[in-house]
């Protein structure tokens, strides 16, 4: 009886078992493409206000290029590198400043000696007590100190927003002022850590370019975005530029073609939208901006100390006849300028066939 028992409890587990099976499989089934992918690759949602900020003010960030129809992938890749350097530049960034605080303290001591002499004259058990005190204080705060790098790390990571783009193979974040973080240290450290053998290779993303400014694609606008970059590059690299100062300037229109279908529309006489589309003319606004900030510089092509990259950006969801451009000021290390100037590949092509 008892046999009988259990193994009628045994096959309506196993028709249990079997219903489940056939319910999971049927609900894979009907899952849409981006359900079945968003189950296996978790990334963030675009951020639908940002065309619209960016219209509004400079933004700083970075503008991915990866393997066409593999952009998913590509932002999962791209979030893993970026949260990894950017929560290190931080705690790096953190670090200098405890120092600095550091500093200052022992100076503020050497110029106040008579604080010291009085604490030693009120004996040697209000001594000991503040010896106690300045070890619990500084355990504390090494703990802070700690969590604070930590904190700053994630707040530069989670503050990063994934903008949608028209362009197909492009992926764009940003943060949300253009003085957020150096992004351009950031992507050399990035550059640099993939030429070790200990980390792997980018499989989806093919460049970074880091962008310290944006703007409207006006004249104006450029030549100020330009001119602020410029000199701000000059003073942070004084001593190591020579005189005259060798520069160069790279412009690309990615998604250009999906625009102009868009406003063909709008304009059925086929008038340009901006002026600064045209390849020359925007060159000559960019070359005149630097001239402007350095008055003792000269184009040099292939061998440029200063290289200023200006990327077109292709928003969604922007008004007809409203444009973005990304600009960065580069140093030699992060450009490459054969068969054009660009940023550096993050895995050169002879690696990637060997691999």
């Amino acid at each position: 009886m008892e046999n009988t028992q259990s193994r009628e409890k045994r096959e309506i587990a196993e028709e249990e078992e079997g219903d489940n099976d056939e319910e999971a499989k049927t609900k894979k089934t009907t899952m849409t493409p981006w359900e079945q992918h968003s189950a296996v690759i978790s990334i963030p949602r675009f951020d639908y206000n940002a065309p619209s900020s960016l219209l509004r003010r400079s933004h700083s960030g970075f503008l991915i290029t990866c393997t066409i129809k593999r952009e998913k992938s590509a932002t999962k890749e791209a979030m893993c590198l970026l949260e990894k350097f950017c929560g290190a530049f931080a705690a790096r960034e953190s670090t200098k400043l405890e120092l600095a605080d550091a500093k200052l303290t022992a100076k503020r001591r050497k110029v106040c000696p008579e604080e010291s002499d009085q604490e030693g004259a009120d004996g040697d058990e209000s001594g000991q007590i503040t010896d106690q005190c300045c070890k619990e204080d500084g355990k504390l705060s090494e703990d802070v100190s700690s969590q604070t790098k930590e904190d700053i790390g994630a707040n530069k990571s989670s503050a990063l927003s994934l903008v949608k783009l028209t362009g197909s193979g492009l992926l764009l974040f940003t943060f949300p002022h253009e003085d957020s973080t150096d992004t351009i240290q950031i992507v050399s450290d990035i550059i640099d850590s993939l030429g070790s053998a200990d980390s792997s290779s980018p499989q989806w993303c093919h460049r970074i370019f880091p962008i310290q400014a944006t703007c409207s694609l006006n004249e104006p606008d450029l030549r100020t975005v330009v001119q602020k970059l410029v000199l701000k590059f000059v003073k942070d690299k004084q001593s190591t530029l020579a005189s005259p100062i060798k520069f160069a300037v790279g412009y690309n229109r990615r998604g250009l073609e999906e625009m102009e279908l868009k406003n063909s529309k709008d304009k059925p006489d086929g008038s340009d939208l901006l002026p600064l589309l045209d390849r020359r003319k925007c060159f000559e606004v960019v070359a005149a901006a630097v001239k402007d900030a350095i008055s003792d510089s000269v184009v040099d092509l292939k061998n440029p100390e200063i290289s200023v990259l200006v990327e077109l950006l292709p928003l969604a969801a922007i008004p007809s006849g409203s444009l973005v451009a990304a600009v960065s000021v580069l140093p030699p290390k992060m450009v490459t300028t054969k068969p054009r100037l660009c940023v550096k590949v993050l895995v050169p092509q002879a690696k990637s066939k060997n691999k």
